[in-house]
């Protein structure tokens, strides 16, 4: 299982902000989440929003092993 993190306004959105989901990969865990609620799904892929599997970000797809740890960091702004 993979631990899902989620920050900020995605959390809010969610309703939570740590869940397990058994998924094997990177696009089958945003299908999972997807599927639960299309709206979280959407927020997911936005513009801005990255992605780090262990602490590292990554781009593009990602392999996940039992205990990875993905975090999903909604857009950045500040000055």
């Amino acid at each position: 299982m993979a631990q899902v993190l989620l920050f900020g306004r995605l959390a809010d959105q969610a309703g939570w902000r740590d869940r397990a989901f058994e998924a094997t990969s990177l696009a089958a865990l945003r299908d999972l989440i997807a599927h639960d609620d299309p709206d979280l799904g959407e927020a997911l892929s936005g513009p801005g929003v990255q992605v780090a599997v262990d602490k590292a970000l990554v781009r593009g797809e990602a392999v996940l092993a039992t205990g990875t740890e993905v975090a999903f960091l909604p857009p950045m702004s500040g000055g």
